[in-house]
């Protein structure tokens, strides 16, 4: 009967990450659309540079306000009621975007995905910490990020291509349908309170904490004080922000108007740095584990992506083969800020393991919600007037540097900050003060 009950338990923990890993899915595919139908947009609603990356980065804003609020309803609630919550109200917002006649019911529908999506990865996390072995922890993530990246994938060529076909506006008003039905799934499925592995049947999963505005506070205040904490949001914010800036928007721009390549084989490059980069999410969480280190493998990723922005800044012409190598490595060593979630877990209490990977998530968002309407920004300022035949705007190669110049240095400043992360040995070592 036992190993029966474990079976099922098993089975049901399996079942629950499976939902919420397709949700994810979902958010990684909004998050990285505007890069696949920029063109889209920018003839859609007539839009500048400046604009567009405001359209973008409305995700991120509401994605990074949310953070610490997912993270405290994550550790207090549970992860239930807020997927289907955010099943509907993501939903609702593509739905709106999809019909948007206007820049400014787009940004409505922008913030309302954003404001739906941004409660999945905390709540993955927190099935993933609270559902199975420790030392497993960066492993599953990695595993859920590489099905997750799935999302990210079909929002390069896919969706690239599945806008000329069908219209850019019929596939957001489908993926309405989509949301809806996985946040009402999701509730279906986390019924039954999520356990330990090998913990009786019988015996009480770990209590959560009430809804106390005292006690939230205070935890949050304790992720917030403890100094292990910043290093790793700010490898977050200048890895990952760079990442989502670059990736999430302007690359396919970047290669059609500086490197001359088609909108397809531009699309081709973002879909093989999202597929890297799902790859490098195993490899490198697996690697973490299995050498019982976190810091090393942050340091050497984190710098050798920093490096590769010397490239696209020298504005060197390359040959195809070569770009698309050096996506692929982007895509690789991208990967390496996975691993601040695991760090931040460690170095905290394990009750607050959703606020202390909330707030680390911030960084990376933040970043983004910043960078990508000021790559815009300096692109319009330099901007010397030209447009294309449909009179949208166009940049040169001068423009554009000067806007991957502050990419690539939000780079370089993760890789800097990975020095400062305390290694935890792939286990917690947080301990409570004196």
């Amino acid at each position: 009967m036992s190993s029966e009950r474990s079976d099922q338990q098993s089975r049901r923990r399996a079942l629950a990450l499976a939902v919420v890993v397709a949700a994810y899915v979902l958010s990684f595919f909004q998050r990285f659309a505007p890069a696949g139908i920029a063109p889209d947009l920018i003839a859609a609603f007539n839009t500048t540079a400046s604009s567009l990356g405001v359209l973008a980065a409305t995700y991120f804003y509401v994605y990074t306000v949310m953070q610490v609020p997912t993270g405290i309803l994550v550790d207090t609630l549970g992860p239930r009621l807020i997927l289907l919550l955010g099943g509907l109200v993501g939903g609702a917002g593509s739905l709106l975007f999809g019909m948007a006649p206007s820049l400014d019911l787009a940004l409505v529908g922008r913030t309302l995905i954003g404001l739906g999506v941004s409660v999945t990865f905390i709540a993955m996390l927190k099935i993933i910490a609270l559902s199975f072995a420790e030392h497993r922890f960066a492993s599953l993530v990695g595993l859920s990020m590489l099905v997750g990246n799935l999302g990210s994938v079909l929002a390069g060529a896919p969706l690239s291509w599945l806008a000329q076909i069908t219209g850019w506006r019929g596939v957001f008003v489908g993926l309405a349908a989509v949301s809806v039905l996985l946040g009402l799934a999701c509730w279906h499925l986390l019924r039954e309170e999520l356990v330990k592995p090998g913990t009786p049947a019988s015996a009480s999963a770990p209590a959560r904490p009430r809804f106390d505005r005292t006690v939230v506070l205070a935890g949050l205040l304790s992720v917030l004080k403890n100094r292990a904490t910043w290093p790793v949001a700010c490898v977050n914010f200048g890895i990952c922000g760079s990442f989502f800036a670059f990736a999430g928007l302007w690359a396919t721009p970047f290669l059609t108007q500086v490197h001359a390549m088609t909108r397809a084989v531009a699309a081709e490059h973002v879909s093989l740095y999202f597929a890297a980069f799902a790859v490098g999410c195993v490899f490198v969480g697996t690697l973490s584990d299995r050498i019982g280190r976190r810091k090393p493998v942050l340091i050497v990723g984190s710098h050798l992506y920093a490096l590769v922005w010397l490239v696209w800044l020298s504005g060197s012409t390359l040959p195809l083969g070569v770009s698309y190598a050096l996506f692929a490595l982007m895509g690789l060593v991208t990967a390496s800020f996975t691993l601040t979630w695991a760090c931040a877990k460690e170095v905290n209490p394990p009750l607050l393991s959703g606020m202390s990977t909330s707030v680390t998530n911030m960084g990376g968002f933040l970043a983004a919600a910043i960078l990508q309407p000021l790559v815009g920004w300096v692109m319009d300022w330099t901007w010397q007037g030209g447009v294309t035949a449909v009179g949208a705007r166009l940049y040169t190669p001068q423009d554009f540097q000067a806007g991957l110049l502050l990419l690539a240095g939000t780079a370089s400043f993760g890789a800097l900050a990975s020095w400062s992360i305390r290694e935890t040995r792939c286990r917690n070592i947080w301990q409570p003060p004196v």
